[in-house]
């Protein structure tokens, strides 16, 4: 399952946050604001990068050092518990849409 999760491309996922927070009543901006947060790209980086999960996080800027901040349950596991490096970081990402989707206030999901 890794292995097919991590060949998703960066653009598919994207825009399937996006279609996500929107339906929440959330915007692009904000959804890209968190990604900018947890990876260091600029917006303008994230709507162009062409590559898949695998290229996304290893040409990361500069992620986040905070991330130890991102904590709790996503498709039912502690995302603090996942051992492969990679998959945590999609995991961490999964969480901080999920909370920008579920309306928390965006001081909180940037661990302010």
């Amino acid at each position: 399952m890794s292995e097919r999760l991590f060949s998703y491309s960066f653009a598919e996922i994207h825009r399937l946050y996006v279609n996500k927070v929107e339906r929440k009543g959330r915007t692009v901006e904000e959804l890209d604001e968190v990604i900018s947060w947890l990876t260091g790209y600029t917006a303008k980086e994230l709507r162009s990068f062409e590559g898949d999960l695998r290229e996304f996080f290893a040409a990361a800027p500069a992620m986040n050092d905070n991330t130890g901040l991102i904590t709790g349950v996503i498709c039912g596991v502690r995302v603090e518990d996942i051992e492969d490096p990679l998959m945590q970081q999609v995991r961490w990402m999964d969480k901080l849409v999920d909370e920008l989707a579920r309306g928390k206030k965006m001081a909180n999901i940037l661990r302010g």
